[in-house]
Formats: structure tokens, sequence, C-alpha cells
């Protein structure tokens, strides 16, 4: 897979690169330190997966990701960051990321996101799995904003830290099962957080 990596620390970004490089299905095709360069190269070429941090100079990571999604539809793109909040986690969902991962996860982490996430699942953060959960546990809601048995489950074998591997043998399902339940779980945070903020009131809606 071709992959571009956007992350204004010249320390971590080689890092990264080191890192990933390593893996002989990664094809690191660029490595940015703004959103603004990322954007010009990708008029030669479009990666399959982009890793970009959202704390950008200029540009934020945001609205880098709502530009890279209108340009190119296909890409997939995670967001890789240290905020763990539950608004910069809506708000790089709603602007086309596929995924969430947090700073600080494993090497091995790190690229069996990356690789879940090129086909097809939608990988997020031991920290973050604990975040939708609480996010879930008050809401008595039944589909499509509440969360199945089996969905819940998913999400506690990820905060245990278990990997997508091992929560299939231990759920009895398939690996893609697992990849299909985050990106519905995904995509039911986005269904939760518009009925949540059509509760608000008009005056206090953040525009």
């Amino acid at each position: 897979m071709d992959l571009v990596i956007i992350e204004d620390d010249p320390l971590q970004r080689d890092n990264l690169k080191m890192l990933l490089s390593c893996d002989k299905g990664i094809n690191i095709v660029g490595a940015y330190a703004s959103a603004e360069d990322a954007l010009q190269s990708f008029k030669q070429r479009a990666p399959d997966v982009m890793l970009t941090d959202l704390g950008l100079p200029g540009m934020s990571g945001l609205d880098f990701i709502k530009n890279a999604k209108r340009e190119m539809p296909s890409v997939e793109i995670m967001a890789h960051t240290v905020f763990d909040d539950r608004d910069k986690l809506f708000s790089a969902l709603k602007a086309g990321a596929s995924a969430y991962m947090l700073k600080g996860s494993s090497p091995q982490e790190l690229i069996e996101a990356i690789y879940a996430l090129y086909h097809g699942g939608a990988p997020m953060s031991p920290k973050i799995a604990r975040k939708v959960i609480c996010e879930f546990c008050d809401d008595q809601a039944s589909e499509p904003f509440g969360l199945s048995p089996q969905e819940r489950d998913i999400l506690r074998c990820i905060e245990e830290g278990v990997s997508y591997h091992k929560i299939a043998e231990r759920l009895c399902i398939s690996p893609q099962t697992v990849h299909t339940e985050i990106r519905n779980i995904y995509v039911k945070l986005q269904a939760k957080d518009r009925k949540d903020s059509h509760r608000l009131p008009q005056d206090t809606q953040v525009m």
C-alpha cells in the first residue's frame, strides 16, 4: 500500500518513517510537515492511506481531512493524535477520517491498525474504545444509536488491548466481521452526535 504521513514534529515524522518503512507491505510515498505541502503533492500521486496529525500548523488536521476526502474520496485517513477528547473524535469522523489512533500506541498496534484500515476496517486505540463505551453507557436508545451486544464485546476487547485477530477468535466471528462492526460503531457515533446536537437549544449549537 502507498502511505503518506502528515506530522509537523520532525522527530516524530522521522520515527514514523523509520518504523513504517521497515514493513515490506507499506510504501511511504511522502512525509510532510504541513497539510498544504501534502495536498500539493497529491496532484501527482494519490496514496491509499494517510496518517495525519490533527494539531498541524497552518491548515488544521481536521480541515486537511475534509479537503483530502473531497479531492480523493477513496483515500483512507487515520487521525494520529494526542487528542483523546470527545469533540476531536467526533470532528475527525465528521471530516472524513475512518480511524482514530492515539500517539503512544505500540509499533505493532499502529502497523496492525494501518493494515486494518487499508483492508476496510476502522481501527481505534484502547483509550478511545473506553471513551466510546462511556459515550453509549447511559444511552438506552435502540438502533441506530445504541450498540449491539457484539459491538460492546468488541469495544471491551479493544479496551483490553486484544488484537483484532484474537478478538475474532474470542468471539467466534471472522476478522472481517470485527472490522465491519468497528466501522458500524463509528457510524453510530456520528449518528448519536447528530442526535445530541439536535437536542441542544438553538443558541448553544456550535457551527
